[in-house]
């Protein structure tokens, strides 16, 4: 049975930065700026990997897969494998493959490639936060973000046809000495791309898949730079929409989520019988023609994900998350969390998997402990694990506290009870315009929850955030 993906996801961070706002703030300086739509900033406690969780979450169902891949170009950790940390957020069994690619904005779709020739079950997921420098293009160009996919047999979007190309193009780069992407000429860009990788491979994979370029009805192609698809399709001969410009254009360009993003949108649109091609590219291009023959679950919730939203006009609030600027938040700031190795093993999967115990009569904790906290209880007992992380809970105390320090005040706090009786003191994030209040129903997300600068190291944990988003055109 040929092999193909089975469904997919995504995550984009609440805030959306209005880039005409932006650009304003900015125009004294006569920098050359994007000035439509929106960018996806995520908030001071994401990362690449938290998003790239929350992308795989709806793709874990009620079976492990058999690796776990996760993709980025800007993950936290350079010696600590993320896809391993992801792998105990998602509660799955450490039995399951793990594996870290980066070093190109094609990772994710090369992990894809590999999953599907092997016929494996496989979660494949990429996420992306990378620094800007202010003032660059870059910084209102690129998005924070998430997108995954899962592999297997019998799949609604299976594999046709397929080609990679392999060409040192330095079309933009990053180093440990220049940490922010450096951007060569777009002419230059544009025309070799066009000639020496885009349309060599797409020709490759179509004839692979024994079709024309004509036929493929929808694109997903990580454009190096703009109009370079619109160049491609012509000298191709293709009138496929690419949907990786929707996402540009309201969440910016996710980098190694990019191209796996706008393919959920690919999906979303497509029908039976419909050739959709995907293109990662970065130091040459993957290009896979997959042939829809049913919706593609996930993909319509990719769709719904783009239009939501806060919109964010405050440029100095957006350089304060990003961390292109640093306020004196004075002393309240001044402390340093620092983990332990040592606890981390001990407890560390029951914290990052959010899984909580249940005891003999029912009642459920979080943490779990030897001797279960229900007074009715007084002799030491195993309890079954209950993981609260994909639960939804009501919150029945709150406090937005101005007083403690929080990198984006203020810091929100309670009381929270989820529907099996578990009780838990939690923070809350993408905080409502109207503010948490006593009986909102929230779900969790997985957070940063503690950072030691000094030693570069962070921990993480869930936190409660609304259960709806708000629309773009509502904010």
């Amino acid at each position: 049975m040929t092999s193909g993906i089975t469904a997919i996801g995504g995550y984009l961070p609440e805030l959306r930065l209005d880039r005409k706002a932006a650009a304003r703030e900015l125009a004294w300086s006569g920098l050359p700026m994007p000035r439509s739509g929106t960018r996806a900033v995520a908030d001071w406690d994401e990362d690449a990997l938290t998003m790239a969780v929350e992308a795989a979450r709806p793709l874990c169902g009620e079976s492990a897969p058999e690796a776990l891949r996760f993709a980025s170009t800007s993950a936290y950790f350079t010696d600590r494998a993320q896809s391993v940390i992801a792998l105990d957020a998602l509660a799955l069994p450490r039995t399951v493959r793990t594996s870290d690619v980066a070093n190109s904005r094609r990772a994710a779709t090369s992990a894809l490639l590999d999953a599907i020739l092997a016929a494996r079950d496989e979660i494949v997921t990429a996420g992306e936060l990378r620094p800007t420098q202010p003032g660059s293009a870059a910084q209102l160009g690129f998005g924070d973000g998430a997108a995954a996919v899962r592999t297997g047999p019998g799949a609604p979007a299976r594999l046709a046809g397929h080609a990679s190309l392999s060409h040192d193009l330095v079309d933009r780069y990053a180093s440990r000495d220049h940490p922010f992407s450096y951007p060569y000429e777009e002419r230059f860009v544009r025309d070799v791309a066009v000639a020496e990788v885009l349309v060599p491979v797409i020709r490759a994979a179509c004839a692979a898949a024994g079709i024309a370029p004509a036929q493929l009805a929808h694109a997903a192609v990580n454009e190096p730079v703009g109009a370079t698809w619109r160049a491609a399709a012509k000298a191709l001969g293709c009138k496929a929409p690419n949907h990786c410009e929707a996402v540009s254009d309201l969440a910016g360009d996710l980098g190694a989520a990019h191209a796996l993003f706008g393919l959920g949108l690919a999906f979303n649109s497509a029908k039976a019988g419909d050739f959709v091609l995907l293109l990662g590219f970065g130091s040459g291009a993957d290009a896979v023609v997959f042939e829809v023959t049913g919706p593609v679950p996930g993909a319509s919730a990719m769709e719904a994900a783009l239009r939501e939203g806060q919109v964010l006009a405050s440029y100095s609030r957006f350089l304060s998350l990003t961390g292109s600027v640093e306020l004196d938040w004075g002393m309240r700031a001044e402390f340093e969390q620092k983990a332990q190795a040592t606890v981390l093993e001990r407890v560390g999967r029951d914290m990052i998997g959010f899984i909580g115990g249940r005891d003999s009569t029912g009642n459920v904790q979080f943490p779990k402990s030897a001797f279960p906290v229900n007074p009715a209880l007084a002799e030491v007992e195993t309890l079954e694990d209950v993981r609260l992380a994909d639960l939804e809970a009501t919150i029945v105390s709150v406090t937005a506290d101005r007083l403690n320090f929080s990198p984006d005040p203020p810091f929100d706090f309670g009381l929270v009870q989820f529907d099996n009786g578990a009780r838990v003191l939690m923070e809350m994030v993408n905080r409502p315009a109207e503010g948490f209040r006593v009986g909102d129903r929230v779900r969790m997300r997985l957070r940063i929850k503690s950072q030691n600068r000094r030693l570069g190291f962070r921990t993480y944990f869930w936190k409660a955030a609304p259960l709806a988003r708000p629309m773009l055109g509502d904010a």
